[in-house]
C-alpha cells in the first residue's frame, strides 16, 4: 500500500492553486505557474527560500535577456541557443543555477509571444510571482520530527547497552556467539539520526543548530571509540584482577547509558582504577605484558569515551516543555 507524503501533498495543492489563480488572472501560459510551484517546494523551509529565490532571480535575468536578444537580434531558434550560451554561465556564477530550467520556459514564452511588449513582461512576471509565491506559502508548515528523533536516540542507546552486556560477557566467560548486529545497526541508525536532525534544522530560519544533532554527534564520536575498545577489552582476561575491575566498570556504565551527564563521576572512577594498575607490579612475563598494555589503552580510550559525554550535559525539558541541551 502506498504512502502520500507531505511534500508530496503540499506539491499538489500547491499546483493546483498556482494554476487556478494564474487562470482566474487570465494570465497567458498560465500552467507555467503550476510548474514554478512545483520545482520551489523543497524538503525544508530553508531550502524553499533558497530555490525560490535563485528561479525568481534567474526568470527576472531571463526576461531581460530575451528582450535584448530577439529584439535585437532575431526570433529564431539558433538565437535561442546563442542566449542560452551566454545565460547559463551568467547564473552558473550568481549561483543560481537552480533556475536554469524555469527560466528556460520563461525565454520560450518570449520567443512564441514574438514581440517583447510591457505586458508580456507582466504576464510572466505574474507567472513568476504565484508559482512562487503559493510554494513558500505551502512550505511555512512543516511537520515536527522530534518524536521521531527520541525514538532513535532509545534505539541508539539500547544498542549501546547491548554491545556492553556482550563485552562484559566476553570478559567474563571468555566466550560469546554475538554476530555484532548492534555494531552495523547502530552505525545505520546514528546516519539516518543525524541526517533527519539536520533537516530539522533546515526547518528554522534562526536555528544553526539542532539539539538531537548535537546529541547524535556526540554518540557518533563515542561509537567510533567504542570499536576501537571492543578488540582491546577482549584481549583483557577476567582471569586477571584488573579484567575484573575492567567487566565491573563496565558493568556498572552499561546501566547509565541516557541523554543525562554523569561522565565525570566515571572520570573520576577510571582515574582511581588507573592508579591502581600503576602501583600493580611490573609485568614478569610477555603474556602479562600485554595485557599491561590493553589496560593502559582500554584506560585511554574509556577517558576520551567519557571526556566527549562530560561536555554534553544532557537533553532536558525546559519550563515550557521544550527540550534544552546543556554544556559544562
Amino acid at each position: 500500500m502506498f504512502r502520500i507524503g507531505y511534500r508530496t501533498l503540499k506539491t499538489g495543492i500547491g499546483t493546483a492553486l498556482a494554476i487556478s489563480l494564474a487562470q482566474l488572472l487570465q494570465l497567458d501560459n498560465f500552467v507555467s505557474a503550476g510548474i514554478l510551484t512545483i520545482l520551489c517546494i523543497q524538503n525544508t523551509k530553508k531550502k524553499s527560500v533558497k530555490a525560490s529565490s535563485s528561479r525568481f532571480a534567474a526568470c527576472v535575468i531571463a526576461m531581460l535577456f530575451s528582450a535584448a536578444f530577439f529584439e535585437f537580434i532575431a526570433y529564431h531558434p539558433a538565437v535561442i541557443g546563442l542566449l542560452l550560451l551566454v545565460f547559463i554561465p551568467v547564473t552558473v556564477s550568481m549561483r543560481i543555477k537552480e533556475g536554469i530550467v524555469t527560466s528556460s520556459v520563461i525565454i520560450l514564452h518570449v520567443y512564441s509571444a514574438g514581440n517583447v511588449t510591457l505586458g508580456l513582461f507582466e504576464n510572466e512576471l505574474g507567472i513568476i510571482v504565484i508559482g512562487i509565491g503559493i510554494a513558500l506559502i505551502m512550505n511555512l508548515y512543516m511537520p515536527s520530527v522530534e518524536n521521531k528523533l527520541a525514538e532513535y536516540q532509545v534505539q541508539i542507546e539500547a544498542n549501546f547497552y547491548k554491545i556492553f552486556c556482550e563485552l562484559i560477557n566476553h570478559l567474563k566467560t571468555n566466550q560469546s556467539d554475538w554476530d555484532g548486529r548492534e555494531i552495523t545497526e547502530t552505525e545505520e541508525l546514528l546516519k539516518e539520526a543525524k541526517s533527519l536532525a539536520f533537516k530539522e534544522v533546515e526547518n528554522h530560519f534562526l536555528r544553526h543548530e539542532d539539539l538531537y544533532y548535537l546529541y547524535f554527534k556526540m554518540r557518533e564520536k563515542q561509537f567510533e571509540i567504542l570499536q576501537r575498545i571492543l578488540p582491546i577489552a577482549a584481549s583483557i582476561s577476567i582471569k586477571v584482577e584488573p579484567g575484573k575491575k575492567i567487566a565491573h566498570f563496565l558493568e556498572e556504565l552499561s546501566l547509565h547509558i541516557h541523554p543525562g551527564n554523569t561522565a565525570l563521576f566515571y572520570l573520576k572512577k577510571l582515574y582511581d582504577m588507573k592508579v591502581e594498575f600503576e602501583q600493580m607490579e611490573l609485568p614478569k612475563t610477555r603474556e602479562e605484558f600485554e595485557v599491561r598494555a590493553a589496560l593502559y589503552q582500554f584506560v585511554r580510550e574509556m577517558e576520551q569515551y567519557l571526556l566527549i559525554k562530560s561536555s554534553f550535559k544532557g537533553i532536558q525539558k525546559n519550563e515550557k516543555g521544550k527540550r534544552e541541551v546543556h554544556y559544562t
